[in-house]
């Protein structure tokens, strides 16, 4: 039975062995000599049964070396554990001793004790671990801890040597939310910006196919969205560029008192290939500003000339959108509207349109093929903007973009979004108020001073005329004085802004301060100022101060105005309603000039102010200022000087 079960297990070696053989063509090998006896045939296939969980390279190699000892006749000798040392051993295949060979009908390495019938020289690199022979047995019996080298689903192993594919797998990476620097690390602090509790963890997915990194997104993809040019970009001279480009008529322009006031902020209008980014709080109108800033592009650059307009959200449908458009009454025939969050979806439908202009609201719901991460992460937001940036730089077309903000107030993503876009516009208002101001933070093409003024209204927003209606306080029309109230005029980038500041006194036995509008170290040092250098006895006094309309003061020209609300309410003597102060408080009592007196003094003439107390360093150069109405102007050199001269 036995004698049997070797014959069949002969066989069916050679006949793989041949198969083996006539698959990878190795009969044209020069070096190998096909055996022809039967014993040379059995030895043969014992060598090689397990050829079929070797790499082809290494069968050619046992097969050249086998072979070549086979036929040239060449003798090894063999020593087998109970041979002694001076014995010699018979010639190839005629000791006996103990042996391992592979059985490929149990597949596990089997120790047996006979006649060894080859030698082979062995490889450098194991095929198989070594295991300790527990026990030999001349009936072939398997010993030792030797297994089959395990299969996997995914690929398989040999001894030393496995092949498999990966899975996926994700990989951590910390991200700063402030300077977008990753660490696969986390520090507690960000290592490049030193910010604390900005690094944020997300997950990337290196193995699926088809996801990639965002920082590794393939330009080919990005550039098949573009319209290709047939001449090649190269270096040009700065005058040749100015010599293309008509700066009176280069920008688009805005008309009307709104666009006015948005142009006055975008620093002229809106540049060709520009990426502006407007932020916000939610609800503050950041989506009716940039409907009507569309609308009034398509119709502004009409002229016969059709100029269409696209506004893209990721939010609402169109149908929503036409809803809001019909109480706006906004009714422009080339303002279209289409709902998408597909960046690549976006750039295909309106690249056959050549829009005048983008709008994409907002920049958290899209997304980009090919990147990790779900649309408004971090990945995500900062190559979604990356290629609508391409797109304006290649086609010219202005690209605007709505970004959400987190509680802080930041935009929300990595910041370097803001550093990619061209204009960060930030759009701020109370809710218990109905203006809205519209504050430049960036902008390639003009000055981050200035300021825009506007009021929410149901048919949208209106542009205010004149701002500092809006911190005055409606005084009673048959009172002319008011105690406490002082008129301040501030600078909030190149417009000029009056506000008023409340002050209260009370005696109480209980000092106690509450600021409002002001910082309380900057209310604090006033205060000591005028006890100290003017003699006020504020010591057992509860003092109030407030700004009007919840505006913070941030610029040292209230403080004449902060001091002169204190002396009015601690001295109950009011303040005429047309006087309005201007200047810095020293520690010593003395007053400082500000910057920009002169625009300050006309903002004052055109609202019909008949007095203003400045300092008197400020009193000898503005003499011969071309105001609009006659006015009055009261140099102080400190505190005292200004007390006598309002209240005595």
């Amino acid at each position: 039975m036995v004698l049997d079960m070797r014959t069949v297990r002969a066989v069916n070696s050679q006949k793989q062995l041949y198969t083996l053989l006539w698959k990878h063509n190795l009969s044209s090998d020069p070096h190998i000599s096909f055996p022809r006896s039967s014993c040379q045939k059995l030895k043969v296939a014992r060598l090689f049964c397990h050829a079929d969980r070797l790499t082809l390279h290494s069968t050619r190699r046992c097969l050249s070396r086998t072979f070549a000892t086979t036929t040239t006749g060449d003798s090894k000798e063999w020593s087998g554990p109970n041979s002694s040392s001076g014995d010699t051993g018979s010639k190839h295949g005629s000791s006996s001793g103990v042996y391992t060979v592979y059985d490929p009908i149990s597949r596990r390495m089997v120790t047996r004790k006979g006649t060894k019938p080859y030698v082979v020289e062995q490889e450098t690199e194991s095929t198989a671990p070594s295991n300790p022979v527990d026990e030999v047995d001349s009936t072939g019996r398997i010993y030792g801890n030797v297994r089959e080298p395990s299969r996997s689903k995914q690929g398989f192993s040999s001894g030393n040597v496995s092949g498999y594919r990966k899975k996926g797998k994700n990989k951590i990476v910390y991200v700063c939310s402030d300077c977008g620097f990753s660490d696969g690390q986390w520090w507690g602090h960000c290592r490049e910006c030193r910010n604390v509790g900005t690094m944020k963890m997300f997950s990337v997915n290196e193995g699926i196919e088809g996801k990639v990194n965002g920082s590794q997104v393939s330009e080919n993809l990005i550039r098949s969205w573009l319209p290709q040019s047939s001449a090649e970009p190269v270096p040009l001279r700065l005058t040749e560029v100015n010599r293309r480009i008509n700066h009176a008529d280069w920008r688009i322009p805005l008309p009307g008192t709104f666009g006015a006031e948005v142009a006055r902020v975008l620093g002229g209008g809106v540049v060709p290939g520009s990426l502006v980014l407007v932020g916000g709080d939610p609800g503050v109108g950041k989506s009716t500003l940039l409907l009507q800033l569309a609308s009034m592009i398509a119709e502004g650059c009409g002229n016969g000339q059709s100029a269409p307009v696209i506004y893209v959200s990721g939010e609402e449908s169109v149908e929503q959108i036409s809803d809001r458009a019909d109480r706006m009454n906004i009714g422009t025939q080339d303002l279209f509207l289409y709902s998408s969050t597909e960046i690549e979806d976006i750039l295909e439908k309106i690249t056959p349109l050549s829009p005048r202009a983008l709008i994409v609201d907002s920049i958290q719901t899209v997304y980009l093929k090919g990147v990790t991460g779900s649309a408004g992460g971090l990945i995500q937001v900062k190559e979604c903007t990356s290629a609508l940036l391409r797109f304006a730089k290649k086609t010219s077309i202005p690209v605007l973009l709505i970004g959400h903000v987190t509680k802080s107030g930041d935009i929300a993503g990595p910041r370097v979004l803001e550093h990619i876009v061209d204009t960060v516009l930030y759009m701020e208002g109370e809710k218990c108020s109905s203006h809205r101001l519209l504050r430049t933070v960036k902008n390639r093409f003009g000055s981050t001073d200035e300021l825009g003024v506007f009021e929410m209204s149901q048919v949208g927003l209106q542009a205010v005329p004149n701002p500092s209606e809006i911190f005055l306080t409606e005084q009673d029309s048959n009172s002319e004085f008011l105690a406490g109230l002082a008129v301040a005029v501030i600078m909030d980038g190149s417009r000029s802004f009056l506000i008023e500041i409340q002050a209260l006194c009370i005696a109480s036995s209980i000092s106690a301060r509450q600021v409002n509008g002001v910082t309380s170290s900057r209310a604090d040092m006033i205060i000591s100022v005028l006890v100290k250098q003017a003699g006020l006895k504020l010591q057992q006094n509860a003092v109030f101060i407030n700004v009007v309309s919840g505006l913070t003061l941030s610029e040292t020209a209230g403080d004449l105005a902060i001091a002169a609300a204190i002396c009015s309410s601690f001295m109950e003597s009011p303040i005429p309603n047309n006087v309005a102060f201007i200047g810095e408080i020293g520690l010593g009592g003395e007053l400082r000039s500000v910057p920009r007196m002169d625009k300050r003094l006309n903002t004052l003439g055109k609202l019909g102010y008949k007095k203003c107390v400045v300092p008197k360093s400020s009193e000898g150069m503005l003499v011969g200022l071309d105001i609009e109405q006659e006015m009055e102007i009261v140099g102080c050199r400190n505190l005292k000087e200004m007390i006598n001269t309002i209240f005595t």
